[in-house]
């Protein structure tokens, strides 16, 4: 067993398979910006391995990974960080499409937020009857995803349910994915990573060379969905949440009472507007702790 990260990423060998697990199970899994970059220097060290013919992504304790840890946006000072934080995360998502091997997901419990989105890279999804996907932003953080994101979810879901999940922020469980197509199997928990491992072996055994093509080729396919437009000015308008949750802390519950949005958005973006550079003592002086297990 190797670790990166403090231990918060996880990789073995199993055979010819490398496995991936994210390791913060206090937190479900949420991930750091250094899991990140592990996440990124795994799939580089995979690449350059040819005696690993698969690969399994999978978390601890029973779930697959609750999105970001949004105790790092405390530390967003501008639009830009957002703009970066989008682009880092299609940076990631790039890697584990890059990978020249077959990548599947064992899905336990929740896979939410960029959880989902890491679990809709990879190339087959098996889930246990615990989990939970979706991307429930409109109800929790109130961000947005990039143009890349919407596009893996639409190419994942369809259309009609992609847009449903995202507006009513709900989860899908194990039999609706499975109903959608968006999973291959659902496996008994205790079962999971063993019939992860038998399923990637199985896949390891066909031939190298057409795997690599078929993935190549579905990306390339799945990349015209990708908007031409950039999506600079559909990131700000949800960050401009998301920078005052850091910012006004408290003040948060004047604009959405119990986590709903009923002070409407166009009040909160003018008091992000009006307040974010002028006061940005203030702004220090009334930041909370946010709660790193939170679903985004």
């Amino acid at each position: 067993m190797n670790q990166i990260t403090g231990g918060e990423l996880i990789f073995e060998q199993h055979s010819a398979v490398r496995w991936i697990l994210f390791n913060r199970p206090r937190q479900r899994n949420a991930l750091t910006w250094a899991m990140y970059d592990g996440l990124i220097a795994v799939c580089r060290q995979v690449n350059a391995d040819p005696t690993i013919r698969a690969m399994v992504l999978a978390g601890a304790d029973h779930v697959f990974a609750a999105g970001t840890d949004i105790a790092q946006f405390r530390d967003f000072k501008t639009e830009q960080d957002a703009m970066d934080y989008e682009a880092h995360g299609n940076q990631v998502m790039g890697a584990l499409e890059s990978v020249r091997v077959p990548v599947i997901a064992a899905i336990a419990g929740a896979c939410t937020g960029a959880g989902a989105a890491i679990a809709s890279c990879c190339d087959v999804r098996i889930a246990a009857p615990s989990a939970r996907f979706g991307v429930p932003i409109a109800r929790t953080l109130g961000n947005c995803l990039s143009h890349q994101n919407y596009a893996r979810l639409v190419a994942l879901l369809g259309f009609s349910r992609a847009r449903e999940i995202l507006m009513t922020g709900r989860l899908m469980d194990a039999e609706e994915l499975r109903a959608a197509g968006s999973v291959a199997e659902v496996v008994a928990e205790e079962q999971l990573f063993d019939r992860a491992q038998e399923l990637a072996e199985s896949i390891a055994a066909n031939a190298p060379l057409t795997l690599q093509a078929t993935k190549q080729a579905m990306t390339r396919v799945r990349n015209r969905l990708f908007p031409v437009e950039d999506d600079a000015d559909i990131t700000l308008i949800s960050f401009e949440c998301v920078i005052c949750l850091r910012i006004f802390g408290k003040e948060w519950n004047r604009f959405w009472p119990n986590g709903s949005r009923h002070g409407g958005a166009s009040d909160l973006r003018e008091l992000f507007r009006s307040q974010l550079f002028h006061h940005a003592r203030l702004a220090e002086a009334l930041a909370v702790e946010v709660r790193s297990s939170a679903l985004i």
